[in-house]
């Protein structure tokens, strides 16, 4: 454990770029696994890993440090769209989503409670809408 403290002093180590960077690896060597035409896949999987290996090592961590707030801004995006989709499909047996007509809010209401009037918690307008 002393020899590990001691190889990643004053280096940046793994972070969310590093991780999407081996699940690339992953990904591109079971594609790479499939068939004779996909074998490009299995040698191309080394580019990644050898990338996140370098960013790990790397003692320059001011560089490491922007490349991952890069790609923390380009995946944000995508990844709350994803949760707020798992979120809704978790929630479609108890509650209904909805958006509001004026400003586009995403608002979340109760299931069967037949024709309502849903209040916009954002611009507080009211809309009626069967649940």
């Amino acid at each position: 454990m002393n020899f590990l403290q001691r190889l990643f002093w004053g280096r940046r180590g793994v972070d969310a770029l590093s991780v999407a960077l081996l699940l690339l690896a992953v990904v591109m060597e079971l594609l790479g696994g499939l068939g004779r035409p996909m074998h490009i896949f299995w040698y191309l999987s080394y580019l990644p890993l050898a990338f996140a290996l370098y960013r790990s090592f790397s003692r320059n961590i001011l560089a490491r440090s922007r490349e991952n707030e890069a790609f923390l801004r380009w995946v944000g995006p995508l990844r709350g769209s994803l949760t707020g989709a798992a979120r809704r499909f978790a929630d479609r047996k108890t509650h209904c989503y909805f958006r509001c007509p004026s400003c586009k809010t995403r608002v979340r209401v109760p299931r069967g409670r037949g024709k309502i009037c849903i209040t916009c918690p954002h611009c507080h307008r009211e809309f009626i809408k069967k649940t």
